[in-house]
């Protein structure tokens, strides 16, 4: 088999038909779905069930609760494919978005190909990137919070680079998917960027959830650790990663995480990064809050 697909789903029955229609209709051939239901209460596994009893492409895996990452990895560990790509599901995929990308890998022979995105508000998510990329540069605008290309949707994987990159702890559920594709990129694969649009993205859906600290703390002791073989390379780019991530906590005015956390940043060498990052972490929260707070409504402004 050529392809497979690979949806982790948690309650997102109002979004999967819609998503699982977008890929039974590509006008590629050799593909397999492969939905895992990550222990939904909603309805979502039992939608999932009725649409693979009328098309064989379907299957299905139920599994308790687990985390995105871990029904991703129960995906993988399941599929038949040579390549991999992974669907969310409260997003689609474009037509000919599959045979454009099979095509892509295939003649360039590349570890993943990156295609662009487009939102359903009409945004185009196009980095300006084309061809061969240098995956370290890429690791930069990951680790920067510079991300506009597609970081694990609108892309396909040749299955052998995903080995040890689905490790990421259930409590990491913000970032989740740039750390997987960071730890991709640390082994230096061939990637290869196209201009085509492949993925609709579903951005702004409704999200009550703030950023809880202690899920941050394991993502960071996770993505240092990764990060860890070419620690000389990225230990800027991992302190401006920190910074990015308390700038998110000051918008959402949870000042205490700079005592809890991130006060140690102000005895770090941090020459090498941007002059108003440094400033951020120099100001006291409160005060830090309203340089951050503009700047982020004004970023969300010009979309």
């Amino acid at each position: 088999m050529k392809l497979s697909i690979v949806i982790p789903i948690y309650n997102k029955e109002a979004y999967v038909e819609a998503c699982l229609k977008s890929l039974l209709e590509q006008d590629f051939q050799d593909f397999e779905l492969i939905a895992v239901d990550d222990g939904s209460t909603d309805g979502s596994g039992d939608l999932c069930d009725r649409m693979a009893a009328k098309d064989q492409r379907i299957r299905v895996i139920h599994q308790k609760n687990g985390g995105v990452t871990a029904a991703r990895r129960r995906g993988v560990e399941e599929a038949r494919g040579r390549y991999i790509m992974f669907v969310d599901a409260d997003d689609m995929l474009l037509p000919h978005a599959m045979r454009v990308l099979h095509a892509a890998i295939e003649e360039t022979q590349a570890d993943e190909v990156v295609g662009c995105y487009v939102t359903q508000k009409g945004r185009l998510g196009d980095s300006g990137r084309r061809g061969w990329q240098d995956p370290f540069s890429m690791i930069d605008d990951l680790l920067a919070v510079r991300n506009p290309f597609c970081i694990l949707w609108g892309v396909i994987f040749r299955r052998e680079l995903l080995d040890g990159c689905l490790t990421t702890p259930r409590e990491v559920v913000e970032r989740e998917d740039i750390l997987m594709q960071i730890k991709c990129l640390v082994k230096r694969p061939k990637v290869f960027f196209i201009p085509d649009q492949v993925y609709l993205y579903n951005e702004d859906l409704p999200n009550d959830r703030k950023m809880g600290l202690d899920r941050i703390i394991i993502h960071d002791r996770e993505l240092e650790q990764t990060l860890r073989p070419e620690w000389e390379r990225f230990r800027s780019g991992f302190l401006l990663n920190r910074l990015k991530l308390y700038e998110v906590f000051l918008d959402q005015r949870q000042f205490n995480v700079f005592k809890e956390y991130y006060h140690d940043l102000r005895g770090q060498d941090l020459s090498a990064l941007p002059l108003a990052d440094r400033i951020v972490i120099a100001l006291p929260p409160r005060l830090a809050y309203w340089p951050v707070h503009l700047y982020k409504r004004l970023l969300a402004s010009r979309r």
